[in-house]
């Protein structure tokens, strides 16, 4: 059996699969339509979206008995962002950015909206989830905000804090960097 990947293999493996489905020879409205079936499922539950996660994926990433959390990770990262990316052009307007980590772009979303108070309790909501599933549902709430305004994400960095998140040693630590994320700048008041 292989060891376990590494959260930096996580987001490198979701970056390339992020770059393959911006490649503009790919379908993206019947492969972001087909992903977005995915949001708030198990990884493995929608047969349809097995190649767009699965394929190449290095074996260390599978799950034995159940899906594992770099499954999951690169699953929700990927399914989030077919949402965010929708009725957007990818070439023109691209819903993923580089260092726009999840406490930033809720930063953004705040000061273009003054919704302080609406944003934090979703950012709570995600920030205390306890399972991948819950969590999911969550997130889809927030990159429905994030879309609206336009506001993009780091979604290869969303699944390396996803796949952290997932042990229990670590979790407390990508919710503090997510909280210094967020109120790195003031917020309106």
């Amino acid at each position: 059996m292989d060891k376990a990947p590494t959260a930096t293999q996580v987001l490198e493996f979701t970056r390339k699969k992020l770059d393959t489905l911006v490649a503009e020879n790919v379908n993206q409205t019947k492969a972001f339509a087909q992903l977005r079936r995915g949001i708030g499922k198990q990884p493995g539950e929608v047969p349809q979206l097995w190649g767009y996660f699965l394929q190449d994926m290095p074996e260390s990433f599978y799950g034995q008995k159940e899906a594992s959390r770099a499954e999951w990770a690169v699953y929700t990262a990927l399914t989030l962002y077919a949402l965010h990316q929708q009725g957007k052009n990818v070439q023109t307007d691209c819903m993923n950015k580089e260092g726009n980590t999840l406490g930033t772009a809720l930063n953004l979303l705040v000061q273009k909206t003054e919704a302080k108070d609406a944003v934090e309790r979703r950012f709570q909501s995600v920030a205390t989830a306890t399972q991948m599933k819950q969590l999911s549902n969550h997130m889809r709430a927030i990159v429905q905000l994030l879309r609206a305004e336009n506001i993009p994400l780091d979604y290869p960095c969303l699944a390396k804090d996803l796949y952290l998140y997932q042990f229990p040693q670590a979790v407390s630590s990508i919710r503090l960097r997510w909280g210094q994320d967020f109120y790195s700048v003031k917020l309106p008041e």
